[in-house]
């Protein structure tokens, strides 16, 4: 019986595991494309330059 439950364990960890890897690669995709998004897309800045998309 305790070795069926710590299998069991052991599916149920890497299940979550392998489901919040996943995730976090779908969230880097999205932050890559934003990302390139604001890149070509800058408005001008004074001087004819291209100013930059963020504050910082």
């Amino acid at each position: 019986m305790v070795p069926l439950l710590l299998v069991l364990l052991l599916a149920l960890i890497l299940f979550g595991a392998g489901f919040a890897l996943k995730a976090l690669w779908w969230i880097a995709v999205i932050v890559l494309v934003v990302w390139l998004v604001g890149f070509f897309v800058r408005p001008a800045a004074g001087g004819g330059k291209r100013g930059r998309w963020y504050r910082w």
